[in-house]
């Protein structure tokens, strides 16, 4: 196996002087040295083909000792130097100080077919930021990462990548929800990939830190990689900088609420400074229409991080990252513009990403209007976001609304006729509104379906693939990945996960409510 490699990162980019892996403050530098740990009895159990090809590695060397070693942090590639990244954070909406890479290693570089990715080992063991934690990963969470970041890729929203998932042949010690019952559990390491893993706090813990000089050579590092076309640095392409980061975090966060994709933890050590879903950990899908769910047990107290709140916490975010940069402008307005702008942004970009939801291309004044009226009906009884809307498309006609989306309510058997009326009222409206449309129902149906999917990784989807790998079964795993690497394909042959979550994931752990360690 030959990989291309590259050395931006650690060529251009300040080094932490100490060389030891103690967990320590580490000042002035954007990244430690350290080397993954070596484990018991490394196992391949999942290769993603579809992300290998990007970096050049066939599928023929995904076989081999070499490469389930390297995955896996027993072998360090010739010529590279394993690297964690240092950042600091908001969490929770609290500065955190330094937090860094505590369970993630990158080992390298690689260019091909003019891209140039990172690849990075979650659970590979300890790093100068792992605090009081041990740098590992479980079986459980990193399925939930790997199968989760390859969906979001096909369903079109930006993320980091799955290459690998292994497992180490080491037990991990989890207290799955905080509870004080810790269990062994099977140790796992996934591998990631991504353009980039810089998220907002790298750029943050430098402005705390009143260390300028370093800020200004990570900022010029980024733009150079990953926002050329911006041109040299000057106050005005770092303005131009912070206009790109905030509209690709708006478009990112537009697509999480259209396929019903709760992140759990927005810190600003979580966010992406090129607008990727990062961080897998207590995510989950909506299955009712909720605008109030969160999946983290964190979090349930404020739902900070609920579904509805996710535009408001990107922004809040942003506002975080200004005041970082701010030091290299030295001049408010411009951030300020750029903010107020995100939240014009917003009310536009998520009218048009409903309309589109609906088959609605036309303007009409009214749209917001019958958007409000569907997302207050949609609350009115359990009503499973996903195959609502995937089924709206078969709607032709007012005697036929209830009939075509029935299958989306958790109980419809005590539906009364109040709400029954509430939505034949408006189907009324959904009916006389299409009527204004130019298209057929046929091209709207197309339309619809390639933004609505049939297929997305709901929670107890991800649990049952978890609960067969743990009996050293991972038939499903596999199964899920084909399935969701088609997710607005019809797909005869999965039509059984085309289904509301069974009653039984209703609370299971796992399935309704996670942690930040999962």
């Amino acid at each position: 196996m030959k990989l291309n490699l590259e050395h931006t990162f650690l060529n251009e980019l300040p080094a932490d002087r100490i060389l030891e892996n103690t967990r320590r403050q580490v000042s002035e530098a954007v990244y430690s040295f350290v080397t993954p740990k070596k484990t018991k009895q490394p196992e391949m159990i999942h290769v993603s083909q579809n992300m290998a090809d990007e970096l050049g590695v066939t599928e023929e060397d995904t076989k081999t000792t070499l490469f389930r070693n390297l995955f896996t942090g027993n072998d360090v590639y010739p010529n590279t130097k394993p690297y964690a990244m240092c950042y600091g954070g908001h969490q929770f909406g609290n500065w955190a100080g330094q937090l860094g890479d505590g369970r993630a290693i990158n080992l390298f570089e690689v260019a091909h077919q003019n891209k140039n990715w990172k690849v990075q080992l979650k659970g590979a063991g300890e790093t100068p930021y792992s605090r009081t934690a041990d740098g590992l990963a479980v079986l459980r969470s990193s399925i939930r990462e790997y199968l989760c970041a390859e969906a979001m890729y096909h369903l079109g929203v930006p993320t980091t990548r799955s290459l690998s998932l292994a497992l180490s042949g080491d037990d991990v010690l989890r207290d799955v929800m905080y509870d004080g019952n810790p269990a062994y559990e099977k140790g796992a390491i996934v591998s990631r990939i991504a353009p980039s893993f810089l998220r907002f706090g790298n750029f943050e813990i430098f402005a705390s830190r009143n260390d300028s000089k370093n800020l200004k050579t990570l900022t010029d590092y980024t733009i150079k990689h990953h926002f050329s076309h911006l041109g040299n640095s000057s106050k005005e392409t770092y303005i131009q900088f912070f206009s790109e980061v905030a509209n690709r975090t708006l478009r990112m966060i537009i697509d999480w609420q259209r396929v019903g994709f709760v992140h759990g933890v927005m810190n600003t050590d979580n966010m992406s400074i090129l607008g990727l879903t990062i961080d897998y950990g207590p995510y989950g899908w909506l299955e009712g229409f909720d605008f109030g769910w969160t999946p983290n047990t964190t979090d349930q107290q404020n739902k900070r991080y609920r579904y509805g709140n996710q535009p408001n916490i990107g922004l809040w975010n942003l506002y975080q990252l200004a005041n970082a940069l701010y030091p290299l402008i030295e001049d408010a307005s411009p951030l300020e513009a750029i903010l107020n702008q995100y939240k014009t942004d917003f009310e536009r970009n998520s009218l048009q990403m409903m309309k589109s939801k609906l088959g609605l291309f036309v303007v009409d004044e009214d749209d917001l209007k019958l958007i409000q009226e569907l997302e207050d009906n949609l609350q009115l009884v359990e009503t499973d976001m996903t195959i609502f809307f995937r089924n709206l498309s078969n709607f032709c006609n007012l005697k036929e609304g209830l009939k075509i989306i029935e299958d989306a309510f958790y109980d419809l058997e005590s539906i009364s006729d109040a709400i029954k009326r509430r939505w034949n009222s408006w189907f009324k409206k959904y009916e006389d509104r299409l009527a204004i449309e130019r298209i057929s129902s046929e091209e709207r149906k197309e339309k619809m379906d390639a933004v609505n999917p049939k297929y997305v990784l709901r929670n107890y989807m991800a649990q049952l693939a978890i609960d067969a790998a743990n009996e050293e079964d991972y038939s499903l795993i596999n199964e899920l990945y084909q399935l969701l690497k088609k997710p607005y394909s019809e797909q005869p042959d999965y039509e059984k996960w085309f289904a509301k979550r069974p009653e039984w994931a209703r609370d299971k752990v796992g399935c309704s409510m996670l942690s930040c360690s999962s």
